[in-house]
């Protein structure tokens, strides 16, 4: 894994954790890569309905304080938790984060969700506020 993706790389899980629930971590620190770090941690401590109600309040509460509270989507949100349970699942023997992207290196790329939904699905208002099942083939 490209360690520049992954913008929190020097902190250690807890404290990526805390950093990120108290708006600490700036927003230019907060890629793509930490979204999915944060539901691998997530969803080593709490159930996967647990998880995703942490992160998606998380999510809301960090961009709230960021003032880009209208860039909270919660299909993109809950599809991407999906994905990670499903990959976490499959892999227990990944015990560190580098490991697990070693393991499911598509869960980095951005546009690995048009595998399931397509552009028009994800771009429908519902979909930003409400879950909306995908419209191209099931989520593992």
């Amino acid at each position: 894994m490209d360690m520049t993706q992954l913008g929190t790389a020097t902190l250690g899980d807890d404290a990526f954790v805390e950093a990120f629930e108290s708006c600490r971590l700036p927003a230019a620190q907060f890629h793509h890569a930490d979204h999915i770090r944060l539901a691998w941690i997530l969803l080593g401590k709490l159930s996967e309905q647990e998880a995703t109600s942490r992160i998606e309040q998380a999510i809301r509460r960090f961009a709230a304080h960021n003032r880009v509270g209208q860039k909270y989507h919660q299909t993109i949100t809950v599809a991407w938790m999906k994905l990670v349970a499903a990959a976490r699942s499959a892999s227990p023997q990944a015990t560190r984060f580098e490991e697990f992207v070693a393991l499911h290196p598509e869960l980095l790329h951005v546009k690995n969700l048009e595998r399931y939904f397509t552009r028009e699905r994800l771009a429908d208002p519902e979909a930003r506020y409400r879950w909306v099942e995908p419209d191209i083939c099931d989520l593992p």
